[in-house]
């Protein structure tokens, strides 16, 4: 059952993109999220965006939304933190030696992996093998082909020694539950940390390896810490795993009613507040919910 939101408003609003503030379909945000985001940002609000995706996957979607340069992005979950113009304010690196030994540990569960390096332009994504990467996920391929290179065997791209700020690998939903147990029971475990992102309609699941310590919860926190803003001043709006950090921090948190089933469950025994669907521009229901008592 969705359960309205009528508290005063907070003072920082961080929302997650897909499956939350992007509909189901498309890469365009509606326009009602939008005028949402732009008039909680005239009453004072900060809004964060906090996702997965790496910050130049990220700027072409917030950009047309308007919001002011300053904007904060999380990107590439929690590992790198930057405003809308690009100013970096934070990076967590995954250690070469370390990005290197789990290769062949990845490498079983088939030839998907993904590092992401912070930089622009071809090598951005650095992956083992079109061919098994493009089976899995073919629409993020062909979206982010001018970035991506295909390096054989894919540890040889640390022989540089420049270190990425993340690996992804992905397959079903139990193919990514035993690959996030076999790393977990690895000699790399402490070094490590992992994120999940489900999508059971499409039988796939994501699998991020990040630096220890990196989440979406661990990035907006520091950046709260920073600007004096208690988690109890926070809202945080999300639809699957890599937001429970996030979710669990804030003072506020919100999952959309799409979101992953089990996350939803999770929500509901915990007396989070539930959120529409991103297609009935459930971001803006609960920012328009907030800003109804804020005198701008």
């Amino acid at each position: 059952m969705l359960s309205p939101f009528r508290l005063p408003a907070p003072r920082l609003i961080a929302i997650d993109i897909d499956g939350t503030l992007l509909p189901s379909r498309g890469t365009a945000v509606s326009e009602r999220n939008r005028q949402a985001l732009r008039e909680a940002e005239a009453a004072g609000i900060e809004i964060v965006i906090a996702t997965g995706r790496r910050h130049t996957y990220t700027t072409p979607i917030i950009e047309p939304i308007g919001l002011r340069s300053q904007t904060v992005l999380i990107t590439s979950n929690g590992t790198v933190t930057r405003a809308l113009d690009g100013m970096r304010i934070d990076r967590r690196l995954l250690p070469v030696e370390t990005a290197r030994g789990i290769c062949p540990l990845l490498r079983e569960f088939g030839e998907t992996t993904v590092f992401t390096f912070d930089r622009d332009g071809a090598g951005e994504l650095v992956i083992e093998s079109f061919e098994q990467l493009h089976a899995r996920i073919s629409l993020w391929v062909e979206a982010n082909r001018a970035s991506l290179i295909e390096v054989r065997p894919i540890e040889r791209v640390f022989d540089s020694g420049e270190a990425p700020v993340q690996s992804m690998i992905c397959g079903t939903p139990q193919e990514m539950r035993d690959a996030e147990q076999r790393l977990t029971e690895s000699a790399f475990a402490e070094q490590i940390e992992l994120h999940r992102t489900e999508y059971p309609h499409r039988d796939l699941t994501i699998l991020d390896i990040l630096p220890p310590g990196c989440s979406k919860g661990v990035s907006l926190h520091d950046l709260a810490t920073a600007r004096g803003i208690a988690r109890e001043e926070i809202m945080a709006i999300g639809d699957n795993w890599n937001d429970l950090e996030m979710l669990e921090y804030a003072g506020r948190p919100v999952v959309m009613a799409n979101g992953a089933p089990d996350l939803v469950e999770l929500a509901q025994n915990r007396g989070w507040t539930l959120a529409p669907s991103n297609d009935a521009d459930g971001v803006a229901q609960m920012i328009e919910s907030v800003c109804a008592g804020v005198s701008v």
